[in-house]
């Protein structure tokens, strides 16, 4: 645990510092995706069936707001709806405008979830969307997450039906009633609208109680309710659905779930501190939970030895010697220079052992 603890610390580090440099990176990156999924589903219009466009695209979205991408998607959306007839442009206009006041006015800017709610049906973890709203987002994150699932299946249904509604011979009214039926008689996309309300509630309300692992709680409910309200649905509308990729769905989301847990909460409960404390008009009950962290100092080892090192011989005092000059070594009044290798050894020892020591003393107590 400790391991993980430290793991994530630098994670946490690296991140501060990287922030400025990583963001545009992350934006990019999810707008690519997004616009690249929207390509292969839909993809009428050959001007914007394009890599090189997508990507001017996504480079224009990491330096503006998170609602940018969004937007830009919706051009998208109806650029390939047009392509596939004037009134199919004309329907998914509305429909985007629908969904932009009646769900984005509410939302309080959560514009990555209508984003990231397509991805997680392509990805095959839609229960992950609901879970992770909940978790980091508020209660509001439902009418963004409606957004999301009702484009998702229109796209879906345009994609199915693109061959008759690109037909010439069929009139306006019976394209316009085809489309709207599609919306409205989807009882599957109401049923998920309904699944992903009830989890971003259930996660979120149980995630801002409390009583302790509140968080990792709501990630077990909001997977266990996810299954259970599709089983209840599926029941009293007498729709097949298998319950078996279900199931996987639910328990894949659960494990990313406990993951963002980790990095964005990870509370140590086992030190958890109930205080009560009062003013004059008021009665306070703080529960105190201290985040799970460890101190990542960083270590550096030096080695002493006898020997000096290589700095230390460098700015160590040169030894000057003399060397007479060749021929003059005999010379009268000239004595030979030692070089400190050919010294003769001092015994240190033996000069202590003739000194007088009981005489200095005498003549410095002679003196005071």
């Amino acid at each position: 645990m400790t391991a993980l603890l430290e793991f994530k610390q630098k994670i946490k580090n690296l991140y501060g510092r990287l922030e400025l440099y990583l963001m545009p990176v992350i934006k990019f990156a999810v707008a690519l995706v997004y616009f690249l999924w929207i390509n292969e589903n839909m993809g009428y219009l050959t001007r914007l069936n394009s890599v090189f466009v997508i990507v001017i695209l996504a480079l224009i979205c990491c330096i503006l707001p998170p609602g940018a991408t969004a937007f830009v998607g919706f051009v998208l959306m109806i650029g390939h709806a047009y392509a596939l007839g004037i009134e199919v442009g004309a329907f998914m206009l509305v429909l985007i405008i629908l969904i932009a006041v009646l769900f984005l006015r509410f939302s309080g800017g959560l514009y990555p979830v209508l984003i990231c709610t397509p991805l997680s049906f392509a990805f095959e973890v839609p229960v992950l969307l609901p879970i992770g709203s909940g978790l980091l987002g508020n209660a509001f994150a439902i009418f963004p997450s409606t957004g999301g699932v009702i484009l998702y299946y229109f796209i879906r249904f345009l994609r199915t039906q693109s061959e008759a509604l690109v037909d010439p011979e069929l009139e306006i009214l019976p394209k316009l009633t085809m489309m709207a039926d599609g919306l409205v008689q989807n009882w599957v996309m109401w049923m998920t609208v309904i699944a992903f309300a009830a989890v971003i509630l259930l996660v979120y309300l149980i995630r801002t109680r409390a009583f302790d692992y509140a968080w990792r709680i709501s990630i077990v409910a909001g997977g266990a309710a996810y299954v259970l309200v599709f089983m209840l649905e599926a029941y009293y509308l007498d729709i097949t659905i298998l319950l078996r990729p279900l199931l996987i769905q639910a328990g894949i989301s659960i494990l990313v779930g406990l993951v963002i847990e980790f990095f964005f909460f990870g509370g140590d409960y086992s030190r958890t501190e109930r205080l009560n404390y009062e003013d004059d008009e008021y009665y306070y009950y703080v529960k105190a939970v201290p985040k799970a962290t460890v101190s990542t100092s960083k270590r550096s080892i030096k080695r002493i030895t006898g020997q000096p090192t290589g700095s230390e011989r460098a700015t160590a005092d040169p030894i000057v010697t003399y060397e007479p000059h060749p021929g003059k070594e005999n010379r009268p009044g000239i004595l030979p220079v030692r070089r400190p290798e050919e010294a003769a050894p001092v015994d240190l020892v033996d000069q202590i052992d003739q000194v007088d020591f009981e005489k200095k003393l005498e003549e410095s107590l002679k003196d005071l």
